[in-house]
């Protein structure tokens, strides 16, 4: 994710980091070429001109399918963030919950760092690169069997009820706040399961394919449109309405699936840090001296 100031939008204008450019500057250098040659061949050769009104009903309803299009990926982009929040959220209760009923500090620590180990287990069960990240180093020797699980962060969420069940013999605590501390354990899943529906999920490929379709055969047949009343001027404007729709399209491409690595992606390697911190501080185990982290995380 790219952090800046809203109100200095002119800071930004020539930033081609986290823009669409470098992703259409293919077919819209296409599309202006293809413009020239339309120009080229309505002046030179013969008229080619067709009218207008044909392109501008069908400008208005492309408009409003590629509104459609931005809306339901920036909802998938905003539902994923909303879902971290919850993981954040479910940590830190489950934390502060513990740290009061559990006497053991030893217990209190090894459960702490599993729920630390939940958010790198999540994004790297997310983004399909199996790993723990910086939480590796304050686990015991068994996390470093957990990377070849089927599902890295349901093997640490197990790790965690397990955790839960040593304190509750150790405390002694009741079966009531047991249940209660799992609830927590439980919204972690949870929220998991609905980033995993994101990512596995995408919009549907025939309304993607009709977009897709309906952007190139407007904009490629759009210089027919504009040459007989803009002359030369119609590869200007060829260029500037593809690079608006290809741009929107693009960015509805890019944050429909919020949990990668791209610019403009959820900062997940961020959430977990902070979650770790957090987490590490509430528990007190910021002078507790890490693990060496085991090979192979």
């Amino acid at each position: 994710m790219i952090h800046y100031d809203p109100h200095k939008w002119l800071d930004h204008f020539f930033d081609f980091r986290g823009s669409a450019l470098k992703e259409i500057l293919g077919r819209l250098a296409l599309s202006v070429l293809w413009s020239v040659a339309v120009v080229a061949a309505h002046k030179y050769w013969m008229p080619v001109a067709i009218p207008s009104t044909i392109h501008s009903l069908v400008g208005v309803a492309l408009g409003l399918l590629l509104v459609f299009r931005t809306n339901s990926s920036y909802d998938r982009y905003w539902e994923g963030r909303r879902l971290w929040g919850g993981i954040v959220n479910a940590s830190r209760n489950l934390v502060r919950s513990a740290s009061v009923h559990i006497s053991d500090r030893e217990s209190l620590l090894r459960l702490v760092n599993w729920i630390v180990a939940f958010p790198y287990a999540a994004m790297s069960v997310l983004r399909g690169a199996p790993s723990l990240g910086p939480a590796a180093r304050d686990l015991p020797s068994r996390g470093e069997h957990l990377a070849a699980s089927h599902h890295l962060a349901m093997s640490v969420a197990a790790e965690i009820t397990i955790c839960l069940r040593d304190a509750q013999r150790k405390s002694g605590f009741s079966d009531l706040i047991l249940v209660s501390l799992e609830s927590h354990v439980r919204e972690l899943v949870d929220h998991l399961g609905g980033c995993e529906r994101i990512r596995k999920t995408p919009l549907p490929f025939a309304y993607v394919l009709h977009l897709r379709r309906a952007l190139v055969l407007y904009c490629f047949t759009l210089p027919f449109a504009l040459v007989e009343a803009f002359g030369w001027t119609t590869v200007l404007d060829v260029l500037l309405v593809g690079y608006v729709y290809f741009g929107i399209e693009e960015i509805g491409v890019e944050i429909e699936g919020p949990f990668g690595y791209d610019a403009n992606d959820l900062p997940l390697d961020d959430i977990s840090d902070g979650i770790r911190g957090d987490l590490r501080a509430l528990a007190g185990a910021e002078s507790v001296p890490a693990q060496p982290m085991p090979e192979g995380l």
